[in-house]
């Protein structure tokens, strides 16, 4: 199968951490060993930015962070996962992708997963974002420009 007739069996959704954005494609009907694009996609399998998510995320406390909505709603081997995540370092491209699968699982069942998700706080944005440079600060955010007069 090519990608073009992968496209009618997903649920979309986009996560975002400060800079980081990631695109979640969440495939429910398909059958293991599909190809997409050059990879072969099996139930229970992540793909970020067409590398396993081992090889893009190999720490283990980033494992155990991308499985908790996964976990959290019985789903670890029901879904394919593909994940495009652009912007921002490794720790928020990290955590916008948890947001994104999050989101697309609720969106699968809300019922069913959306309480609990809800619950364990993954479908919150976390709002925080980089300070503007202002005005006469020496081109930093919080530094003040040194007084000449001592």
């Amino acid at each position: 199968m090519s990608k073009k007739q992968l496209k009618q069996d997903y649920t979309y959704a986009v996560g975002r951490r400060r800079e980081a954005v990631a695109r979640v494609r969440l495939y429910s009907h398909m059958k293991d060993g599909q190809k997409w694009g050059e990879i072969s996609l099996k139930k229970g399998q992540i793909i970020v930015n067409e590398k396993p998510v081992e090889a893009y995320f190999p720490d283990k406390t980033a494992r155990v962070a991308y499985q908790k909505p996964l976990l959290l709603t019985k789903t670890e081997d029901k879904f394919a996962i593909t994940v495009k995540v652009s912007g921002g370092g490794q720790n928020g491209q990290l955590e916008a992708m948890i947001a994104g699968i999050a989101r697309t699982l609720a969106s699968t069942d809300r019922v069913k997963f959306r309480p609990l998700l809800k619950s364990a706080g993954l479908l919150t944005r976390d709002p925080r974002v980089r300070q503007r440079r202002n005005v006469g600060t020496g081109g930093k955010a919080r530094r003040k420009k040194q007084n000449p007069k001592r």
